[in-house]
């Protein structure tokens, strides 16, 4: 008999009279999917019902204005204010139970986070006047991303303390709102009573300072909250199910909401009749690395524990999320700790994942890489994306390739835009022969995921779809017009990469000066004249032997063995400030180095999104990290790099080495000689423009929509 792996995790649940499938639930998040008056098209509807038809047990949407437009907190949320909204919300919920799932919205009032209000010139709503806010989390915005962003939009800030006439009449929205939760046919409604906005405000003493009835103590600052509860349970009845969300606590907030106070307030509201609790946190927002530290935690399981605590003070079901695992989740169910997983950025990079466990394949779940490519996107007020899945998002586009006969097509380049092409064509029926020049799989991703270990989950799953595929792969290939011609392709795709040479530097020749492509090599165990040139004999043979033994094909090995012995002086500069350069920052300082990073650029982290970005400079920060961004007139000297900084000083930086993480662009000369021998080429990834992991797997799949479908979706090659 076969043992079936996650069985809690897979087992049914159930929250008041609702019972779902699995344990499994979408957690609300923030995607900017709904139309721009609110309602609920199209795109919203199939982006759920893809999770719905991937197994899912439940659904909790994004935020649902009770008092929409008014305290809104970014585009495209859904609004549920006024009956005009049924329609919309009625086609979601038939669209996600046609395929078995359950579906809950999320009602909200933004208060002073409400960023639609702030763009309108609305007043905010708030219990207080608030604190001045600390810190400056748009430091580490790139210039460009600024332009974009909504805050940088804002005229003036008007604030509307909250009179009790003004609670009654918010109370009276939640309760109106929850009247045509039922009447669309969800199933439950939770109440969102964390993430700072206008309960949450209420809730935490740090932005309550009120001295009525609604401030103060504990029970008077939940007394908001209660009364929510309260008007909504009699507007739905005692049978419907309903939650609410809480802070487990308010990290980095000196005097906010604190662990004891959740655990608390958990008693209070199962006592006000609730059929759950979802546990969260949130963050002092004006500080960066806290925007991957709280709801949205980089840390693997960061909240379990206080949902634990949560848990063992009351007898409803706990709610969790925050990068958990499915082993984690499924032990955490079976030792009480919780009763619900519910998963944001997992499902985004793969909806199906609840049906791959059920039947399992958990090996065949597309990994989440936690790349912060979904919740950045909403920083900039885009459109929700996953920078692994390209259909995310963009479910509303898909449509059937007219069916035709099989089609030879050549992949060229083993990266991970090549991969991902020739994963997509084999799955679609395709003859596919796929060239690597090199001796494996992986192109940079190999070398990425080095420094970024989240990034081999995506290599791993790569390489195993690709073999498990049947496409046929020759590696040691170089790609040449002789050798296209013998295949006869009906297509190529060319996914071969950027051009990587050193930029023109003075002292750029010194032999401890390495490329990132010097530095990539030597880690791999791949060699180059020049890497000759600048590396010892016993380098040389230490990464040789690594290269004939295959530990180098094991980045693990790497990581830990780099820890104990690298061919790398004790001071190193980096000469690039991008995604690369900081991420190799990171690599190094982590392997005892002492390390500064400079460039032209005036804001350091390109190519990473806005909330990694925002951790990692946080963290070479605080370990002494030397970080000069506007440098100009930079040189390499024996021993030293000197450059002027952006105030005018001149700094030279001990250097026993210099790696010059820059330089890469875009490289089309192979797709332009076939395409001149008359192939029909795509070419896609870094050879089109560095576009990173997102710009391989979107590239790649619109190359494969343009070459099976006549009338290609154009978003999906965006």
């Amino acid at each position: 008999m076969t043992v079936r792996k996650f069985p809690h995790l897979l087992s049914p649940g159930r929250i008041g009279r609702m019972e779902t499938r699995n344990r499994i639930a979408v957690t609300a998040m923030g995607a900017s999917l709904a139309e721009q008056d609110g309602q609920c098209g199209e795109r919203i509807i199939a982006y759920h019902a893809e999770q719905a038809r991937g197994g899912v047990g439940l659904i909790i949407t994004g935020v649902a204005g009770v008092a929409w437009p008014v305290g809104a907190n970014q585009e495209g949320q859904i609004a549920i204010s006024d009956d005009r909204f049924l329609p919309g919300l009625a086609a979601l919920v038939d669209a996600v139970h046609a395929h078995g799932a359950k579906i809950v919205p999320q009602l909200h009032h933004g208060g002073a986070a409400a960023m639609e209000d702030l763009l309108a010139g609305r007043p905010i709503w708030t219990p207080s006047v608030p604190d001045a806010r600390g810190g400056d989390f748009t430091a580490a915005f790139l210039i460009e991303e600024i332009m974009r962003a909504p805050f940088g939009r804002i005229k003036g800030v008007e604030l509307k303390v909250m009179t009790v006439e003004d609670i009654r009449h918010v109370v009276g929205q939640f309760a109106a709102a929850a009247e045509r939760v039922k009447r669309a046919g969800f199933d439950g409604v939770e109440i969102h009573g964390g993430h700072g906005y206008l309960i949450s405000s209420f809730i935490s003493p740090k932005s309550n300072k009120r001295t009525d009835d609604y401030g103060g103590p504990l029970e008077n600052r939940v007394r908001f909250l209660l009364e929510v509860i309260a008007a909504v349970r009699a507007a739905v009845g005692p049978d419907f199910p309903v939650w609410c969300k809480l802070d487990s606590r308010e990290v980095g907030k000196d005097g906010g909401i604190t662990i004891e106070d959740a655990v608390e307030t958990a008693r209070m509201v199962e006592a006000a009749g609730v059929d759950a609790i979802t546990v969260t946190a949130y963050h002092d927002v004006g500080q960066p690395k806290l925007h991957s530290g709280s709801h949205t935690p980089h840390e693997p399981g960061l909240n379990v524990p206080f949902a634990r605590r949560i848990k063992a003070a009351v007898n409803v079901p706990i709610i969790a999320s925050g990068r958990i695992e499915p082993e984690v989740g499924d032990a955490a169910i079976a030792d009480g700790s919780l009763d619900f997983v519910s998963m944001g950025r997992k499902l985004l990079a793969d909806p199906h994942l609840p049906n791959k466990l059920a039947a399992g394949r958990p090996e065949d779940v597309l990994p989440c890489i936690y790349c912060y490519t979904c919740i950045s996107a909403i920083y900039v007020c885009d459109p929700l994306r996953c920078a692994v899945n390209p259909e995310t998002g963009f479910e509303y586009l898909r449509r059937e390739a007219p069916v035709a006969p099989p089609k030879r097509v050549v992949v060229i380049g083993g990266g991970p835009a090549g991969m991902e092409a020739a994963r997509r064509l084999r799955a679609k029926g395709q003859e596919v022969i796929l060239l690597e020049a090199g001796a494996r799989l992986g192109g940079t991703l190999r070398f990425a995921s080095l420094a970024y270990p989240a990034n081999e989950r995506l290599l791993d799953w790569l390489q195993r779809e690709v073999a498990a595929s049947g496409a046929e792969v020759r590696l040691n290939t170089p790609a040449t017009p002789e050798l296209l011609r013998s295949l006869k392709p009906d297509a190529v795709i060319v996914a071969t990469g950027a051009r990587r040479g050193m930029p023109l530097i003075p002292g750029g020749d010194l032999p401890n000066v390495l490329s990132g492509d010097d530095m990539r090599k030597m880690m791999l165990g791949e060699s180059s004249e020049e890497l000759k040139r600048k590396t010892s004999l016993a380098t040389r043979l230490a990464t040789r032997l690594g290269a004939a033994t295959g530990l180098n094909a094991n980045l693990d090995f790497v990581r830990k063995a780099t820890r104990q012995w690298m061919p790398l002086g004790d001071h190193v500069v980096i000469v690039g400030g991008e995604l690369v350069g900081l991420e190799l920052a990171e690599f190094l300082l982590e392997r005892g180095r002492t390390v500064t990073v400079v460039d032209e650029a005036p804001r350091f982290g390109a190519g990473l999104t806005v909330v990694r970005r925002m951790r990692l400079l946080d963290e070479l920060r605080e370990h002494n990290v030397a970080l000069f961004p506007s440098a100009s007139d930079i040189r390499i000297e024996p021993g030293f790099v000197s450059f002027t900084d952006a105030g005018g000083t001149t700094q030279r930086p001990r250097a026993d080495h210099v790696i010059v993480a820059k330089g890469a662009t875009a490289d089309e000369a192979l797709a332009d000689a076939l395409r001149a021998e008359g192939f029909a080429v795509h070419a896609i990834g870094d050879c089109t423009g560095i576009s990173y992991i997102e710009g391989a797997m979107r590239g790649a799949a619109g190359a494969v929509e343009a070459i099976l479908s006549p009338q290609p979706a154009v978003a999906m090659a965006e």
